[in-house]
């Protein structure tokens, strides 16, 4: 797919808390950006470096792209070693990660995050759907997302406070590197990699998650991922776990890593 807007973007990044402490990578879902992990990053900052990017808004990058990028920008501010938590379409930047090679990881977390998605046939029939959504019913839904999403997260200030942020990058251009993100998804099969694997595996998802169902990606894990060490299911959280249960996701992955 080539990307008719002439804007170029970069990989921006941004680094929270003491560098000496094990650094928490946060690989971003389909969205792309850490608008909406406030709340997560605060229950967790003073207890690792964390480490959080947002995509540059491309059609052209393959995941080997996505990948190549993120590990030269660790590098260059001197992040040797780390722990990598994909969000849903984040976790196929990890898996292509871990397939590289190339950075030291002590650990790899799904979060809302598969291997091959579990029904890809309605990936690639929300691609299609999505390129056929006119701007303006989009505009509508976003609206309306964010209408409930302050009144969702009304006890989570640093959420609400990124928000207007979240709903302001929703662009055209914004929507379409999305819709490529879908494509990548639909067309990626990490499975070999996951099969192989040779650190520490570990899933979190929330019990209402129609987008990626995690009964089929827990019981692929644990019949096929010799590297799974755990997979814990919030009840009170979603798809977007890191988003709906910041704390008790936090206090997850702070027990696996600590």
């Amino acid at each position: 797919m080539k990307n008719p807007f002439p804007r170029e973007e970069k990989l921006q990044f941004r680094i929270y808390g003491d560098e000496s402490l094990p650094a928490l990578i946060y690989l971003p879902g389909m969205h792309g950006d850490w608008t909406l992990v406030g709340s997560f990053r605060k229950q967790v900052i003073g207890r690792v470096c964390f480490v959080e990017f947002t995509y540059p808004r491309t059609l052209e990058w393959s995941l080997g792209d996505y990948a190549a990028a993120i590990e030269s920008a660790l590098a260059e501010n001197g992040i040797t070693r780390g722990w990598l938590l994909g969000e849903s379409f984040g976790s196929q930047v990890l898996w292509t990660m871990v397939g590289r090679k190339r950075f030291h990881m002590d650990g790899v977390i799904l979060a809302g995050g598969f291997v091959r998605h579990p029904m890809r046939w309605t990936v690639r029939l929300a691609e299609r759907l999505f390129g056929r959504i006119s701007l303006r019913m989009i505009t509508w839904s976003i609206y309306t997302f964010a209408k409930f999403a302050r009144f969702r997260f009304r006890r989570s200030p640093e959420t609400l406070e990124m928000f207007h942020e979240f709903v302001e990058r929703r662009t055209k251009l914004d929507l379409a590197a999305a819709q490529y993100r879908l494509h990548l998804v639909a067309e990626n099969d990490p499975c070999t990699i996951a099969k192989e694997a040779a650190i520490p595996v570990y899933g979190l998802t929330g019990v209402l998650d129609p987008i990626v169902p995690w009964p089929f990606v827990r019981r692929w894990l644990r019949g096929n991922c010799p590297a799974l060490r755990d997979y814990q299911v919030i009840g009170s959280g979603d798809h977007i776990v890191l988003v709906t249960a910041p704390q008790k996701s936090a206090a997850q992955i702070l027990k696996w890593m600590l």
